[in-house]
């Protein structure tokens, strides 16, 4: 079995019996070490929580890998461009010397990738080393992607909708597992809206720096001016999410790239995350409700949608 140089961590595979439901295997990781344990030792227990919120079960996460990440990608973009997502950057896989080495003629954003969902993800070096509480969001994270009617929502409708899942996921199995008291459990029920907090911000720049390139496009700004401006904006973008307080514990509360890149793919979580939250809210703040509510929408979301109404009608 795969385990970690040096021999630390050594990957178990057990067969977990749920009363009502058939076996599932979850890992555990064991080591010599427990000062070494991060929210690792509780993915399987985790993965079969979100199934009982209304997922389906999944192959991720179920192995451990030697890699130290699942994926090294070049996200950019041209100065004066900003795309609407992340899957409208260009995009190449390479490592972050000739990634950076762009940044002359492009914005670009270097991301080394902890875990995506591709059904099969195993668990990275960079996942087994990170804090409990960002294990216990990325994993439902995924696996929500993995769902066969997220898989059929646009990327940034899927981001949005997987990022929400997550948070709550994460929340409400700290809650039950760490005690409704404990710091796990508090400062992840606090990210939900933290993050809602971050979105608000990237949502709101994005849209100014757009409005700005759409000017310079027109001709009513110069190629000077429009990148004075651009300076400006991103400048008050950091200190507007610089400002938000608490510290959130399981995501970056600014764009890792203060770029036209780093934008773009901050925004395909965000987008959409103000819906989400929304539509929880509606739904009493009920995650279970939430999940099933979206796995309905998600597979055949509507063109247009600017409210919870749009959803529910």
């Amino acid at each position: 079995m795969p385990s970690r140089p040096g021999g630390v961590f050594v990957l178990l595979i057990l067969a977990a019996a749920l009363s009502g439901c058939t076996a599932h295997v979850s890992p555990r990781v064991t080591s010599s070490s427990p000062a070494a344990f991060s929210g690792i030792e509780f993915v399987g227990e985790l993965k079969s929580f979100a199934e009982s919120m209304g997922g389906q079960p999944t192959e991720n996460f179920l192995n451990y890998s030697t890699r130290v990440v699942s994926d090294e990608r070049c996200y950019f973009t041209g100065k004066l461009q900003l795309p609407e997502y992340y899957n409208t950057l260009r995009l190449v896989r390479e490592n972050e010397a000739r990634c950076t080495s762009r940044a002359s003629e492009y914005d670009v954003f270097f991301y080394p990738v902890q875990a995506v969902a591709s059904g099969e993800e195993t668990i990275t070096v960079a996942l087994a080393e990170a804090p409990t509480e960002r294990v216990l969001v990325v994993v439902p994270h995924e696996d929500f992607h993995n769902q066969a009617e997220a898989r059929k929502a646009p990327t940034e409708v899927a981001e949005s909708a997987a990022t929400l899942v997550g948070f709550l996921t994460a929340s409400a199995f700290a809650r039950q597992k760490f005690g409704e008291d404990s710091m796990t459990s508090r400062t992840l029920a606090r990210d939900v809206d933290l993050f809602l907090r971050k979105s608000l911000i990237v949502n709101t720049y994005y849209d100014r720096v757009r409005d700005l390139y759409k000017s310079f496009r027109a001709g009513t700004v110069t190629e000077s001016e429009t990148l004075h401006r651009k300076a400006d904006l991103f400048a008050e973008l950091q200190r507007a999410c610089s400002g938000i307080s608490p510290e959130p514990v399981s995501f970056n509360k600014c764009p890792a790239a203060l770029n036209n890149a780093g934008l773009a793919f901050d925004r395909t979580y965000t987008g959409y995350y103000p819906l989400m939250h929304d539509l929880y809210t509606s739904l009493g703040s009920d995650t279970s409700a939430l999940v099933v509510a979206l796995k309905g929408l998600l597979s055949d979301w509507p063109k247009t949608v600017t409210s919870v109404d749009d959803l529910i009608r």
